[in-house]
């Protein structure tokens, strides 16, 4: 197998460095790695002996035809602009992140590009991963990226105009839901005086026992609801204030999230034309 580059190892980068390790999809020898501070990538390094640390992004670029470009949208025109000399036609960019559309990287490099949107899920070799593909993009490059990424997620193509509201549900969904949970267990403690590592421990395993459920395909949400919640019982006084407050709420939220993508992507746009070389 070729190398493959993963420029940036922050939170996200390390996450996918260290799942597809662990899933045995690569292997140390096959992976190089940069990131902006030189000891975040040495310390990855360290953790997975055979981790090779290019000196900078353009010797990653020289030695890897496979790129997987996990750095802060406003990084991509230094970091562009420092592998440029490199990439090649046979070069295979996949970005994970979401503001940078497709066809503004398209016109900027020789090279085929794509999109993974990855989720915290793929941490543990679970959950989806969003792909988007570029118009150089081929039935091979295709397969592969499909194929190297099953190993940690289920992946699923989407186009542009859904990639906001997908990644929401894929990628931002968890801390949502985390924080959701997190609010329960504080309310428990308050309104009790349960202990909070105890309301913790219980809330976490209803979490994951509902979620296999879900996967065993023994309820859907609906079905579910229906199961727990019977006529005139508890469960179904506790929905009364979930019922009143919760319908609407997350149109808010998703409101936010799209107009806070929309104007990244402003910023990226007129950061692109301001350092965009005249011809």
């Amino acid at each position: 197998m070729d190398k493959i580059g993963f420029i940036g190892t922050g939170s996200m980068g390390s996450i996918l460095i260290e799942s597809l390790l662990s899933a045995k999809a690569l292997s140390p020898g096959h992976i190089i790695i940069s990131n902006r501070t030189p000891a975040k990538a040495e310390l990855l390094a360290h953790r997975h002996p055979g981790l090779v640390v290019a000196k900078n992004n353009l010797e990653l670029a020289q030695t890897a035809k496979i790129l997987l470009l996990c750095v802060k949208p406003m990084e991509y025109r230094v970091m562009l602009e420092q592998i440029a000399p490199a990439l090649t036609a046979e070069h295979l960019l996949i970005t994970i992140t979401s503001p940078i559309k497709l066809e503004q990287l398209e016109a900027s490099v020789p090279s085929r590009v794509a999109r993974v949107v990855p989720s915290i899920t793929n941490a543990a070799q679970d959950g989806v991963c969003l792909c988007e593909f570029g118009t150089r993009i081929q039935g091979e490059q295709r397969q592969f990226i499909r194929a190297l990424f099953s190993h940690i997620s289920t992946p699923i193509e989407v186009t542009e105009p859904f990639l906001r509201i997908t990644s929401d549900l894929v990628s931002c969904g968890p801390a949502f839901l985390s924080y959701i949970l997190q609010q329960m267990i504080h309310d428990a403690v308050s309104e009790t005086g349960i202990s909070e590592d105890a309301a913790t421990y219980l809330t976490t395993q209803m979490f994951i026992g509902m979620a296999e459920l879900l996967r065993k395909e023994a309820f859907t949400l609906p079905s579910l609801q229906k199961r727990v919640c019977v006529p005139g019982g508890v469960t179904g006084e506790g929905l009364i204030p979930l019922q009143n407050g919760i319908p609407g709420l997350f149109s808010e939220v998703f409101r936010r999230t799209h107009a806070k993508f929309a104007e990244d992507q402003d910023m990226l746009e007129r950061s692109w034309m301001k350092t965009q070389k005249p011809t």
